[in-house]
């Protein structure tokens, strides 16, 4: 199938320019973009009539199979349900104008395969299988009163526990068998879990450069959820390639992220959702009460690590009926950021976290075809990408995959 985009206004991402073109979509990449294109026969045509186009939106911190935000209740859910709420959720992701996302821990080989098949609409899927984690750590959802812990691989859930540097290299190298993008670490204690602190670290360095170490001799990387300066500066120390959150950096972190050249994923709209809405969508009394420490700080992580240089990815590591807000992530980080910065960080900035600069994020000939037609300027009303209804067409691999009503 090819499609031809007539009359529009492309946007160059790194040089933040527009350029009045046809762009053309043949076996799901961008063939050609130029003024006058001629339409194979065949070739459905579309005339923008000026409309701003952008690259296909990345969200590299998501969890498809998060359908409440008790995290340790998908346990006892069977695959099968918590895979038919991760096709909504997938395909409500794409209609909000995201054509890939990285999953942060929960989702498998078999969403991303369905996905890639055509058995669930939703946005290209990069996994990591279940999140790493120590005993009564991030990833560890039992009470203090329960002590069985199942990771049956058969089980949903976002995360297993792995202790020691032998079982931290076996867990790895399993989700690694699995086809995992990347491995995803718990650096510090979080939000959701029951029996941790925010401020405590996780895992030995030596734990820590055991995954990292599995994951280079594979040719992937290590995410590791860490708050503050202390947890994150650790993880960067044994080699981890993305913080995820980092709400508590401070500027000796900001120097690490430079040494290493890392990133830093911040998911700002998350704690403005948990506050706002995480009970009613499961989260217990005692992780809401956690929210305050993390979600004042968080734009101001942002702007140290903005102004400092830090090489920055979106996610919104939304859960339950608050992935909805998913496009609110672009308001929260304009308070401190010019809209086309925001927009790199959805766009070139995460494909090269993800390893596919080139491929997406981008509306050069030869990428992956996966654009976004707009009713106005994102670079002049960031609310243009904060609100879907801005979308006019979502089209992901050169197929028209939503459309405004």
């Amino acid at each position: 199938m090819t499609l031809l985009l007539r009359n529009a206004l492309l946007l160059d991402v790194e040089t933040g320019e527009y350029t009045e073109a046809d762009l053309r979509c043949a076996d799901g990449r961008i063939a050609e973009t130029g003024r006058g294109l001629t339409a194979p026969d065949g070739t459905r045509v579309i005339d923008v009539a000026g409309a701003r186009v952008v690259p296909g939106l990345i969200d590299a911190h998501v969890h498809v199979t998060a359908s409440s935000a008790d995290l340790g209740s998908l346990r006892s859910k069977p695959p099968s349900y918590v895979t038919a709420h991760a096709a909504r959720i997938m395909g409500d992701m794409l209609s909000r104008g995201f054509t890939t996302v990285r999953d942060a821990s929960g989702a498998d080989f078999g969403l991303a395969d369905a996905q890639a098949e055509g058995l669930i609409r939703g946005p290209r899927l990069l996994f990591c299988g279940k999140g790493l984690s120590q005993t009564g750590g991030h990833a560890d959802f039992r009470g203090r009163g329960e002590h069985l812990d199942d990771d049956h691989p058969c089980c949903a859930g976002v995360g297993r526990v792995a202790d020691g540097v032998d079982a931290v290299r076996t867990a790895a190298r399993d989700e690694l068998r699995k086809g995992a993008h990347h491995i995803k670490v718990m650096a510090s204690g979080g939000v959701a879990s029951p029996t941790d602190r925010i401020d405590s670290t996780q895992y030995s360095m030596d734990e820590l450069r055991a995954a990292v170490e599995e994951a280079e001799a594979a040719g992937r990387y290590v995410a590791a959820h860490a708050y503050t300066a202390r947890a994150v500066n650790r993880a960067l120390e044994a080699g981890v390639r993305s913080i995820e959150h980092g709400n508590l950096i401070d500027d000796s972190s900001v120097e690490l992220f430079l040494r290493h050249d890392a990133f830093l994923v911040p998911t700002l709209v998350t704690y403005w959702a948990l506050k706002e809405e995480g009970r009613e969508f499961g989260l217990s009394e005692s992780s809401w009460r956690k929210v305050d420490d993390v979600l004042e700080a968080g734009i101001v992580a942002l702007e140290r690590a903005a102004r400092g240089g830090v090489r920055l990815a979106y996610g919104t590591d939304l859960l339950g009926g608050m992935h909805r807000h998913q496009n609110q992530e672009f308001r929260l980080r304009a308070e401190v950021q010019r809209p086309l910065d925001v927009l790199r960080a959805a766009t070139t900035g995460a494909a090269e976290l993800v390893g596919m600069s080139g491929e997406i994020g981008t509306l050069a000939v030869g990428a992956r075809a996966d654009l976004l037609v707009l009713d106005g300027d994102p670079l002049e009303d960031i609310g243009v990408l904060a609100d879907p209804a801005h979308i006019r067409h979502v089209i992901q691999s050169g197929t028209l995959a939503a459309s405004a009503t």
